[in-house]
């Protein structure tokens, strides 16, 4: 039971850290007018994006963890 939870947890991991670094990526935006270059960035977007790779990196340890775990 423990493996299959670690498991869920390693595959949410996954899904997480997609989401957190597509967020950050998409987070800022540049455009070139007259050769000067705008940069807008939307900071709550990117704390956001952050945060959810800390859950996905917490996730991930967890899931190694009970996956790694021998049955006694």
């Amino acid at each position: 039971m423990k493996s299959a939870i670690g498991i869920i947890l390693i595959v949410v991991a996954l899904i997480l850290g997609y989401l957190g670094v597509t967020q950050i990526q998409e987070s800022s935006n540049a455009v070139k007018v007259l050769g000067i270059e705008l940069r807008a960035e939307d900071k709550g977007s990117k704390e956001a994006g952050f945060i959810q790779l800390g859950l996905g990196i917490v996730a991930l340890a967890g899931g190694i963890y009970l996956v790694g775990k021998q049955k006694k």
